[in-house]
């Protein structure tokens, strides 16, 4: 199965924010190229927030070229063969986590968000991660800055789109 069959069907699959999801449907019916980087129009990205419930913190990265706390996550890659494994893919090399695994049920949420040129539009499929007990994390090529923050922080460093799935992160905990 392609990545761009993966997403339609975890779309399809996704329950909750229904409109948004239609709209991630009809991005990819008119861009068969909507999984990738090079589709100006936006493309499909996949995240995950890194969370340790046990601790009731959550990993983010001081993204270098956006310069906000976000949750790990970007651009689909060929070798990806599926949401999820572009998901934690993304949230292992940004992090430096070794043994992430996803919270099963798939995606937590979908946040839709412009971005600079050349493209202008994410449509990013958001997965939560579960960090392994003492987990030890490595600041990425990607990041300024790599830090723990216990949940009532997150709405202090980080935009709406990481709080709501912070929210809904837990909501699925």
């Amino acid at each position: 199965m392609s990545l761009y069959d993966d997403a339609v069907l975890v779309l399809k699959g996704y329950e909750g924010q229904e409109e948004l999801r239609q709209a991630y449907l009809d991005h990819l019916a008119a861009h068969p190229d909507g999984m990738w980087k090079a589709c100006e129009d936006g493309h499909i990205t996949a995240s995950a927030m890194v969370i340790d419930p046990s601790r009731e913190q959550v990993l983010l990265t001081l993204h270098k070229k956006m310069r906000m706390w976000l949750q790990m996550g970007g651009h689909c890659e060929p070798q990806d063969t599926s949401l999820q494994a572009a998901a934690l893919r993304e949230a292992t090399e940004e992090s430096g986590v070794a043994g992430l695994t996803l919270l099963p049920g798939g995606p937590v949420r979908l946040d839709r968000h412009p971005i600079p040129p050349p493209c202008h539009c994410h449509f990013d499929v958001q997965y939560a991660a579960l960090a392994p007990p003492d987990a030890v994390h490595t600041i990425s090529d990607e990041s300024l800055d790599l830090r723990w923050f216990a949940y009532d922080e997150v709405a202090t460093v980080a935009d709406e789109s990481v709080v709501r799935l912070l929210e809904a992160t837990r909501a699925r905990l």
